[in-house]
């Protein structure tokens, strides 16, 4: 009997200690969100970026029962400023952040802060971005064809804007324009809206981009070159990808949402099914398809295993385009 008591005494101990094995987030986690979510958006105002992040995190707060869900815009650095963040940031759910493309690629170009694959928590991938070259209607060029010909009769004149140096938008047009044989003189902006508002006001007769462009090319104001992926665009069907105008280059860009390393699985867990709605969102899905953007959905582990994948691609193509740092 002395012994039974004694087991029991013990098993009655242990379980009195459980709770302190258990991770603060998971006792919290039928309160959670108990406050306001910050979901920054690496990109100004104003863009379709902004518009798509916006509508996810309207999204995510009625899929978490109600929750708020602020924007924090963070503008710059090529759209690394919110993996930057993440480093400081609580591994709670209280700070999320868009991840671009980006962040697999400018650590291999410049000195980052963070690690892309060991400093963060790859939530959930959403969508990603349709690349297109846009022009003015005075440019000297009907279409991509004709510009590649007066890029070449014209060595290191053709302007154009992107969203940052080593951003996407640069980089897809850069190696477009290294198999097509041209020079160009390439413009870095913070983002859609500012490249939008150089384009419009004749500072750029090019510019390479997310279809943010759109409305001004249905309004008349601009041209509509070609696209950057790998089909043409449902709306635009007859604007032509570069790679079937003859230039062997795709480009495509998926983005999702990320938080700081460390996050509690189960904390993990429940954003990854809460995304997953808002992926099916009619609201999200129309601001998807104003800028067309198609569904690219990937759950964590999937989403992780793809951060890892791409870090390790991109080093290969900025090191074939020769933009990989000397020593």
């Amino acid at each position: 009997m002395k012994t039974t008591r004694r087991h029991t005494l013990k098993a009655s101990a242990a379980l009195l200690a459980m709770p302190a094995l258990v991770s603060p987030w998971a006792r919290a986690q039928d309160r959670y969100p108990s406050r306001n979510i910050s979901l920054i958006c690496p990109w100004p105002a104003g863009g379709s970026s902004d518009a798509a992040v916006r509508s996810i995190g309207e999204a995510l707060g009625r899929a978490l029962g109600g929750a708020t869900v602020t924007i924090d815009n963070k503008p710059g650095a090529g759209g690394t400023l919110g993996a930057s963040a993440m480093l400081n940031a609580k591994p709670d759910g209280y700070t999320l952040t868009q991840l671009p493309l980006g962040i697999y690629r400018l650590p291999h170009m410049q000195k980052m802060p963070f690690h892309p694959v060991n400093d963060l928590t790859h939530i959930a991938c959403l969508t990603g971005y349709t690349f297109g070259i846009a022009c003015t209607n005075d440019a000297p060029f009907k279409n991509i064809t004709e510009m590649v010909a007066w890029a070449k009769a014209n060595p290191g004149k053709l302007s154009y804007g992107h969203t940052g140096v080593g951003t996407t938008p640069h980089l897809a047009f850069e190696e477009f324009a290294d198999k097509a044989g041209f020079k160009t003189n390439h413009i870095p902006y913070k983002g859609s809206a500012e490249i939008l508002q150089a384009i419009l006001g004749g500072q750029i007769p090019v510019m390479s981009g997310t279809t943010e462009f759109v409305p001004h090319v249905q309004s008349g104001r601009l041209r509509f070159l070609a696209t950057l992926g790998r089909q043409r665009t449902k709306a635009f069907a007859d604007v032509p990808t570069v790679k079937e105008s003859g230039w062997d280059t795709i480009t495509e860009s998926p983005f999702g949402i990320g938080g700081p390393k460390g996050m509690d699985p189960a904390l993990v867990k429940l954003l990854e099914t809460a995304l997953a709605k808002v992926n099916q969102d009619p609201k999200v899905l129309e601001v998807y398809d104003r800028y067309f953007q198609p569904v690219i959905w990937m759950d964590s582990a999937e989403y992780s295993r793809y951060a890892a994948r791409t870090f390790a691609q991109e080093r290969a193509t900025i090191e074939r385009l020769g933009l990989l740092p000397k020593g």
